[in-house]
């Protein structure tokens, strides 16, 4: 089955309907990862099939909670975006969003620009340095893949945030002590299971909003 086949049969299994040009950006973005990953080493899974399930799958697959939960959210931000996971195939599913990828290697943010240039996607900004040291009230909404524990991503990237915006922690086990540890005034929104097609292990999304 090729990867094609397989990236469509996945979005209908996600209940996620994006044109042929989406798809078809999506398995360049892929491509391009592969080729840079032989040389940069920007992420431990080397197999291009496994790149698709773990990787944009996996990125994909909080859409549908997305697009239920966030009709209004424009501005994202991905906070320690390694490859640009998820937010290079976020920019690409969502044309409408402006999607930021916060980065502190250089090879990564490297990797980040010549992704958005030959992918063509006006709508992502790459961003290197600390999140920390990025300016308060900036963006609709902040997500992260493996980035940190809770209580240290509200601390570091919560100021990011406008009033009334959210965190969405992209997590594999629910993640219980960590929810039991958020500082005040932080708390649990939504923990929602996701479902990754072609992948058997646990996922979830942890919505964090201050109360």
């Amino acid at each position: 089955m090729t990867l094609a086949v397989r990236l469509q049969q996945g979005l209908v299994e996600l209940g996620v309907a994006l044109p042929e040009s989406a798809q078809a950006q999506l398995l360049d973005y892929l491509a391009l990862l592969k080729r840079w990953n032989a040389t940069y080493n920007l992420t431990a899974i080397r197999d291009e099939s496994a790149m698709l399930t773990q990787h944009l799958l996996d990125s994909l697959s909080i859409l549908p909670v997305l697009q239920k939960s966030a009709l209004t959210i424009r501005r994202w931000a991905d906070v320690g975006s390694g490859a640009g996971l998820p937010g290079i195939p976020l920019a690409i599913a969502c044309p409408q969003w402006q999607v930021s990828l916060i980065e502190t290697v250089e090879k990564k943010t490297a990797f980040q620009r010549q992704a958005k240039i030959e992918l063509g996607l006006a709508n992502l900004t790459v961003l290197g340095g600390r999140v920390e040291s990025l300016p308060a009230g900036t963006f609709d909404a902040v997500i992260a893949r493996a980035f940190a524990g809770l209580a240290d991503f509200v601390h570091l990237a919560g100021h990011l945030l406008v009033a009334g915006g959210a965190l969405y922690a992209m997590k594999g086990h629910v993640p219980h002590d960590e929810m039991a540890h958020l500082p005040a005034p932080w708390q649990v929104a939504d923990c929602v299971p996701l479902h990754v097609p072609g992948l058997d292990a646990e996922r979830h999304l942890i919505i964090l909003r201050k109360d």
